[in-house]
Order: structure tokens, then sequence, then C-alpha cells
């Protein structure tokens, strides 16, 4: 027999999580969460502690351990892709760097048809009411009461404070708060770190609204499928230790994120028919806009050796870990109290671009993503990549087995545009590290090094050595119907042909953002929970903003 629930959400991540707490708030309808991970345990050092960020990926325990089809543009490497799978998604195993993204992102949105209801002046409002910025306690573009606690890098290692006036040198500016008036620039970073724990989307939102009634969390439950009578979703079908379940919806709410909900559509019928019918699939919608549009951000580390040791590296020693743990366990303090992604910048690589499209994190050492230390006792290095790229991708599945990952080309490296920005964002790199601020801490470039000096050459490097930021989006975008690839509807978020099936997750942007996309999917969720239960949207925020070339006091919103 089964259950029957008013609303079903698939995925517990960052927006199924707010979702959860959202839809549940009011005690009138009865919400499933259905994540396919296990529980983000308090216990579990691995996506507790900050410092420990480079460990779930690529563990199956928690991470879908998605890799790409072999690139084209990029000598046919597959790129792998970490995704959350665990209560809370990707917000348990990221960076913990909390990016809105700039204002004219929103403006970009709010341009499209159908899309006037999220330009910035409309998005404003749910930022502020999702955080709590430490940081900025007296800024009015901030908020203030909400469920995300942001501490703001202390930015301490003098590595930091060099390379913010290595910055400014360069000719760019300092910035009190990327995520304030003026993102532009350089400066320390806010980040979901709080009393030296990770503060994950189901720590802030999911956690605290579990002891309501009417909200069921269920993990280890993996959605196999959507069931429709017609164009309406009768139920879902999900797996839980090793039995098949079924349960019926009045709604369903897709929140796996911009690679697992198109395949969950595309699995249950809502795809490119011609696609779908060759897999043997019934097509209950022909949506070919589902799974296209993809969009994510590269990016490359440059590294330095450093003569000075204030570095990080000597923390990476495994005799020194044992006690690093210690002073965490019981303390929360130390070297693994924090996310070490402290400060950063944003800057236009050339005179032409309108505002930021290059995005730097800096960080106080010199080592991989995947634990590989460069091979210096004191190192550190700068993340950078484009933010725009104008590189389109696609994801189908193989199969009508759900359990089989799904095809996936991101077209690296595919325009002219993406190929020059990548160019420019290597020299620039090199030039602010070049200046007098860094002189005392800079003993020499390790990555990509002095043999990598000409447009081919910076190019090839980046082929042979980038890596995904993690920002996959873009997959089932927001649009009027009237547009042959949007899927989902803008003023609901339905997917347009289907009676109650919604999507709010990274997929539904139509453009991926500035920076690191979770705090645009967090605020997508708080913005999408009120459309969803009818409610009175926010009051927009005609705020000002910078904006380059225009004087503070007359930037702000702008029409295109």
């Amino acid at each position: 027999m089964s259950e029957r629930y008013d609303i079903v959400i698939v995925g517990g991540g960052s927006a199924g999580s707010v979702l959860g707490d959202r839809l549940s708030e009011d005690g009138k309808k009865s919400v499933l969460v259905l994540e396919a991970g296990r529980s983000d345990y308090s216990w579990d050092l691995l996506i507790q502690m900050p410092a420990a960020l480079p460990f779930p990926a690529g563990k199956s325990l928690y991470d879908w351990k998605y890799e790409s089809d072999p690139e084209p543009y990029m000598n046919g490497r597959r790129i792998k892709h970490a995704r959350g799978k665990v209560l809370g998604g990707s917000s348990s195993i990221n960076g913990m760097i909390y990016q809105r993204g700039n204002p004219m992102d929103y403006e970009r949105w709010g341009a499209d048809e159908g899309m006037e209801n999220w330009d910035f002046a409309h998005c404003l409002p749910y930022f502020k009411r999702l955080e709590n910025a430490l940081g900025s306690p007296d800024d009015d573009l901030r908020g203030h009461d909400g469920p995300i606690k942001l501490e703001r890098g202390p930015a301490k290692n003098p590595l930091f404070q060099a390379f913010f006036n290595s910055g400014v040198e360069a000719g760019y500016s300092r910035t009190p708060d990327v995520n304030g008036f003026r993102q532009e620039g350089f400066g320390p970073f806010d980040k979901h770190v709080y009393k030296g724990q990770r503060l994950s989307a189901s720590r802030a939102y999911l956690h605290p609204a579990m002891k309501r009634e009417n909200l069921t969390v269920r993990t280890r439950a993996f959605v196999k499928s959507i069931d429709f009578d017609g164009t309406r979703a009768k139920g879902l079908t999900y797996q839980r230790n090793g039995k098949t379940h079924q349960v019926e919806a009045g709604e369903v709410i897709l929140s796996g994120g911009a690679i697992n909900t198109p395949q969950l559509l595309q699995l249950s019928g809502v795809g490119e028919a011609e696609h779908l019918r060759s897999l043997g699939i019934k097509p209950v919608v022909n949506l070919p806009g589902v799974g296209e549009n993809l969009q994510d951000h590269l990016e490359v580390y440059i590294q330095h050796a450093c003569p000075v040791p204030v570095s990080e590296q000597p923390n990476l020693n495994k005799a020194r870990m044992p006690w690093i743990g210690l002073q965490w366990m019981f303390g929360r303090t130390g070297p693994a109290a924090t996310n070490h992604f402290e400060g950063g910048g944003f800057v236009r690589s050339n005179e032409d671009v309108e505002y930021p499209n290059l995005m730097y994190h800096f960080l106080p050492v010199a080592v991989r993503y995947d634990g590989q230390k460069a091979p210096t006792d004191h190192g550190f290095q700068v993340h950078v990549g484009p933010m725009y790229s104008d590189a389109r991708g696609s994801l189908k599945i193989r199969s009508k087995d759900p359990k089989e990952h799904p095809s996936m080309v991101y077209n690296y490296l595919s325009t002219e545009q993406d190929k020059r920005e990548w160019v420019e964002a290597v020299r620039v790199t090199r030039k602010i590290m070049s200046q007098p601020a860094m002189k005392p801490y800079n003993a020499g470039e390790i990555s990509p090094g002095p043999t990598v000096q000409t447009d081919e050459e910076i190019l090839e490097w980046v082929k042979e050595d980038a890596e995904t930021a993690l920002h996959p989006s873009c997959t089932a975008k927001m649009g009027p119907a009237s547009d042959p690839m949007a899927v989902v509807d803008p003023n609901s978020m339905k997917v347009h042909g289907l009676d109650n099936v919604r999507v709010v997750d990274a997929s539904a942007m139509p453009y991926v953002t500035n920076g690191n996309i979770h705090a645009p999917v967090l605020m997508l969720a708080e913005k999408a929970a009120d459309l969803i239960l009818g409610r009175k949207p926010l009051d927009p925020i005609d705020a000002d903003f910078y904006r380059h070339g225009v004087h503070p006091a007359d930037a702000g919103t702008v029409t295109k």
C-alpha cells in the first residue's frame, strides 16, 4: 500500500533543504523529502570539519562521481564532476564559499522574455531573507536574520593581504564586501562556516524543521521515475534498502540539481521525444530543452613557491594532522576550523567588459583539490577562470537504467570568447602576482611555470590542467512556453506541459551566475517557495549597486 503526501521533494540538497523547511512551516501540507544519499551525521568529520573539504569528493559515500564524456576541445579529457550524494547535497561537500553573484547577473535574467520578476530588485529580498551576514552587520543590502549564518573570512595570513594589495597595485580596487554594494575588486569572502563547523543547507534549514509532524525526511531513497497519468504526476517510484516503493504525491518538486533533475525528467518521459523513443521510453511531453543549455565554470590553479615560512603548506604533513584534528574535535579551532578560501577577487579582464568576468579564489597553500601537493616547503595558489563562457553543453540519458550516469558534454573551450578570456585570465593573474606587494612572498611560479608563455601554450596548458569549479547549471532553464528550449515556467516553477511537476534547483537557472552558485540556488529556492505556496512575493528592493563607468550615486537597477 503506497503512502500519500501533499508535496514530495526529490533531493535533500541545497534547494530541497530550503523547500523542506519553507513548505512545511505552516503545518498545512504534508511534505516528504527523498534523498538518495546517507544522512549528514554530526559526527562525520569529512563533511563537518571545514578543512576536510577535499576528502568527500571521489568517495561513493558522499559523491555521485559523475564524469563528462571526452571533451572535444580539451584533448579528449574526461572531467570529473563531484556532486553531493548526502543530505545537504553539494552544500555538504563544497568549498563553503558564499557568493551571491553580480547584480548584473539577475539583470540579465530579468531582461529575457517572461523573466521580469527575476531581476536583481526581485531577487535581493530573498537573498536578504536567507542571510545572517555576520561580517556586514550594518549593511542594508545584506540580510541579518536568516538561517544561513555567514562568517567573514578573517584573511589574517599575510599572503592574503599581499594578494589584495597586489590587486590594487595592478590597477584594481579593494572592496569591503563582494556580496554588498560592490562585487568588483579584492577582499575577504563570506563562508558557510559557523563557529568552526560547516553550515550546510540541511543543517541550516532541514534539521531544525525535522521536529514538525508534517515533514518527513527519508535518506537512502533513490528515485527511479515519476509516475504519470497523462500529464499529471501520480507519484514516484523509489528504491530504499533493496526494496521498491511507490509514493503518491499531490505535487512533485525536483531538486536533484543540474545533473539529476534532467536525468529523472528524461527517464520519466519528459525531454526530446525522438531521443526518448530511441531508448524505448514513451514520451509524456516533448521538451527538447531538458538537458540542454548546460553551463559550468572551469578553473585552473596558478601556484607559486613562497620563500618565507608563512603558508599553510606544513599543515599538509601527515604528522601534524592528528594534532590539527584534535584541536578541531575538542574546540572547533585551529587550521581545520576554516575552509581557507577566505578571500579573493572579481575583476574585468579588459576595458570592454561591463562587469567582472574573472573570479579569483586565493589559497595560502599550494595543493590541488585531490590533495596533490606542490613540490615546495611553502607555497600558495590562486584559482581563476572566466565566469561567463558562451560555451553550451548537453546532458542526455544513455538508457532506461536510472543508475547509469548520463552522457554529459560541456564543450569547454569551444568558442573564441572562451579561448580569449582564458588567455586573458592567465595574463591578468601573472600581472597581479608580479606586483611589489607580492615580491617578498613570491619565489617563482610553479604551475604553469615559465615555459608557458604564448597564447597557444597557455591554451594547451588549460586543456590539460583545468578542472571544473563544480558549478553545473541551466539544464532545465526557466523561460516562457514560447521559448522552445525553456523547461520551467518562471512564474510557477512548473515544467511546461505538466500539471503538477516543478523544478527548483540550479538546473532552472537560465544563465550561470558570477561566482560559486550555492547562494543563488538558496535564493532561487526561497523565492520559489513563495510561488509554490501562492504567497504574495516579497516586495522588490530597488537598491543601488556598483557598475563600472557609472558614478556610484547613479548606479542601480537597469533595464535593457
